[in-house]
């Protein structure tokens, strides 16, 4: 089995059209492996997907046609309109909080019910929250998203997405979201790229020095077991019907998009996918449950401190049976910068959340 030792990430597109990246209709197919280090892909795998950054909250890619699967628009929050959060003296309401869950529905088609009520509640508060954040931020950076920009992005998304010309606005409102969000979500998506391009570009070119020394690190992991994992990391306040959790994502083979959804890692950007982990650097409780796996499996909920992680074995590199080759300088390099920018958006999100003065009135 001949590989090839590349990188790909699953960020958003650093295009002028962010709007292609909102599409999930890839999701629970083939993908690439993603993580934050140097991993394998088979030859037979490689593409010309654009590498992008993550963005938490996908705006909703409507489905042309709906199935007997698809989930009917929810009503979670009956009665008057109440405010649920504030952000920096902005509000986010019951209405926002539910045009948002039923992009979920539409984007994911996993049903609100008992095990999925609070998570998909609670992520989809925080992604609105965010895009509070991220548009302020824009904004205090004198980054201004144009009427034009939007409109091309629209036109975009549609393109991408086969909706025909003037089509999208009856989908959304056939799956009980306005526009006007759809709208907020892209104009969100724009000003971040542009924020987060902005500081990547402060930062200057990657050195040469930074470039060899990731060489030789991976040259140096060629020789090491590995395995290629994928996660799902839960806080001990969330933590309510693991098992059930469990038992859905061994019947449903979209563990990347419940990752993308409810994990609480970094890598939830990536679907939860970690890319190739030598397995000695693996803590004892996950490398004593990655053991009992084979590729395909996913893991009993494992107690790592006051948290709980599921993990899926995707693959298992033996370097005794299995051939790789090195990396070029130019995966390497492109390796690096993607990197960065996802290191650079996770960070400056954070601070950000840290800065703001957020209320939460649920």
């Amino acid at each position: 089995m001949k590989k090839l030792f590349i990188t790909a990430f699953l960020f958003y597109s650093v295009s002028i059209y962010p709007a292609e990246a909102l599409d999930l209709s890839s999701i629970g197919q083939k993908t690439k492996p993603a993580g934050n280090s140097v991993m394998f892909q088979n030859d037979s795998e490689k593409t010309n997907e654009p590498s992008v950054i993550k963005q938490d909250s996908p705006a909703a890619a409507p489905q042309q046609e709906k199935t007997a699967s698809q989930p009917k628009p929810q009503k979670i929050f009956p009665g008057a309109v109440r405010i649920v959060a504030v952000v920096n003296g902005e509000i986010i309401t019951t209405e926002d909080l539910q045009n948002r869950i039923n992009a979920f529905i539409m984007n994911t088609r996993i049903p609100v019910n008992e095990q999925t009520q609070n998570m998909i509640v609670q992520r989809t508060l925080q992604a609105a929250i965010d895009e509070k954040l991220k548009l302020q931020d824009a904004e205090k950076n004198g980054i201004v998203i144009s009427d034009k920009d939007l409109d091309q992005s629209v036109k975009f998304f549609e393109t991408n997405n086969k909706i025909p010309e003037g089509k999208l606005k009856q989908i959304l409102k056939e799956n009980g979201v306005s526009y006007d969000v759809f709208l907020a979500q892209m104009k969100s998506d724009l000003a971040w790229i542009r924020v987060i391009r902005k500081l990547s570009m402060a930062q200057g070119e990657l050195t040469q020095k930074e470039i060899e020394t990731a060489q030789k690190e991976a040259d140096k992991d060629l020789s090491t077991p590995k395995y290629m994992v994928s996660e799902i990391l839960i806080k001990n306040k969330n933590a309510k019907n693991l098992d059930v959790l469990v038992s859905n994502l061994r019947q449903d083979p979209r563990f990347e998009l419940y990752a993308m959804q409810f994990s609480e890692a970094p890598s939830s950007s990536k679907g939860g996918n970690l890319g190739w982990i030598n397995k000695e650097r693996l803590i004892a409780p996950l490398k004593k449950a990655l053991e009992k796996l084979k590729p395909g499996d996913v893991s009993n909920p494992i107690k790592v401190g006051q948290d709980f992680y599921i993990l899926k074995l995707e693959k298992i590199f033996d370097p005794k049976k299995d051939k790789a080759e090195t990396p070029t300088a130019e995966n390497i390099k492109k390796f690096l910068e993607e990197n960065r920018m996802e290191e650079i958006a996770a960070k400056h999100l954070q601070e950000l959340r840290q800065e703001a003065v957020i209320e939460v009135r649920m």
